[in-house]
């Protein structure tokens, strides 16, 4: 294979395997969070030398973290140093969802290991987050997993921010890519894995689906039955492949207050057929092996999944949201064209539409900014707080207002 063309100047700790040095970048960008060490990403990284490549090396070497630091935290736990204990146990969480990257969904070690991670990563955070509840969202005939993450000084009238993930994420990241930044502004998250996300496609076996409003209509009718929660107040946000799932549910549940597109799409398909071309000559410019798309869209194969992907597409489906909305994307996404955040922009019929586009010198112009999350979750944390007028600077206040109305078109 012909050497890559990757743009940017994040730092790529496999340099001759775009997905592999994303991986690692994004997991690096979660120490702040307290989600992983630097130290032990090292140690992961150097049992992986002269194996890139490898998904059971890859496999191997994580699963040796996470159980390497479970033991810590186990043992801390026991000696009565509870917080160390904590961070310890959504640590090798984390790590252990990191196992599965190139696992295919065939191989039961693939839903085995998340399962495994769950109760791990709830005892972690509970601990360290106050009111911090694994829920379920009520959806058709079966329910979504979910944690929500509670205000930090709730006032008995909060603003609450729905946030969905991707296609290849999961709630346990969620938390600690945005909601732990939004909670510290006093505003609620709900963390949900929707249909092909998470919990809810390993363990729900419950596939994605391309009318998201559907999702999004369940975790709005659940979140504001829930005490406390301000229901004029409501945001809707999801990230990567959620740069279409939450779009789409702006433009058809218009309960939410405002919209958040962490990584745009407009047209999904498009996007994986060229995804599909680079995997198949054996490219590593992508977000996922090439079994991903089927499984989250529950196809059999690439050419059915494909098919199904024709319906991810923004075109007429954008012009009718009315909400305030944020689309946010790279300039040198690898993996997700910027020229889909501008599509989106200028399809969307909202009259309160914002772009950003975060440069090299930003610091977070790769996909979803995984290269600086820290730098992203406080600035997306932020726009929330303007949105749902938390901002203590005088003439932010009147925010609310605005997006009461525009929640009413």
């Amino acid at each position: 294979m012909a050497q890559e063309n990757v743009v940017g100047t994040w730092f790529r700790y496999f340099p001759e395997h775009y997905l592999w040095s994303q991986l690692m970048s994004s997991t690096i960008s979660l120490t702040s969070m307290g989600g992983t060490n630097f130290q032990e990403l090292n140690l992961i990284g150097r049992r992986l030398q002269g194996k890139v490549g490898d998904g059971e090396a890859w496999h191997d070497a994580w699963a040796w973290m996470a159980d390497k630091t479970l033991a810590l935290a186990e043992s801390e736990w026991e000696e009565g140093h509870r917080r160390t204990a904590a961070d310890a146990y959504v640590r090798s969480a984390i790590y252990r969802y990191e196992t599965e990257r190139f696992i295919p969904p065939t191989d039961p070690r693939k839903t085995e290991s998340y399962a495994t991670l769950l109760p791990h990563y709830l005892k972690g955070m509970s601990y360290r987050v106050p009111g911090f509840e694994k829920v379920d969202v009520p959806y058709e005939n079966s329910s979504l997993p979910a944690y929500w993450i509670p205000p930090l000084n709730p006032t008995g009238n909060d603003p609450v921010v729905v946030f969905f993930d991707g296609l290849d994420a999961c709630k346990e990241l969620t938390v600690l890519w945005g909601g732990l930044f939004l909670r510290e502004r006093g505003i609620g998250v709900l963390c949900v894995d929707g249909p092909g996300q998470g919990e809810t496609l390993r363990l729900r076996e419950i596939p994605s689906r391309s009318d998201y409003e559907v999702a999004g209509s369940a975790a709005f009718d659940f979140i504001s039955q829930r005490p406390g929660v301000d229901k004029k107040r409501i945001g809707i946000m999801a990230m990567s492949m959620g740069g279409y799932y939450a779009p789409r549910i702006a433009a058809f549940e218009h309960r939410y207050a405002a919209c958040f597109a962490w990584g745009a799409h407009f047209d999904y398909h498009e996007v994986w057929v060229h995804r599909r071309k680079v995997l198949e000559i054996g490219g590593t410019i992508s977000s996922s092996a090439i079994w991903q798309l089927p499984w989250v869209l529950g196809r059999p194969d690439m050419d059915q999944a494909m098919e199904k992907c024709f319906e991810y597409r923004l075109q007429g489906v954008a012009d009718k949201i009315r909400m305030p909305i944020m689309i946010t994307h790279g300039q040198d996404d690898n993996i997700v064209p910027v020229a889909q955040a501008h599509r989106l922009y200028e399809a969307c019929g909202s009259p309160q539409k914002e772009l950003r586009i975060f440069t090299d010198e930003d610091g977070g112009s790769q996909h979803c900014a995984f290269e600086n999350l820290s730098m992203m979750g406080n600035w997306t944390a932020d726009w929330w707080m303007d949105q749902f007028g938390l901002n203590p600077v005088q003439g932010k206040a009147a925010r609310p207002r605005e997006l009461e109305t525009q929640s009413r078109g």
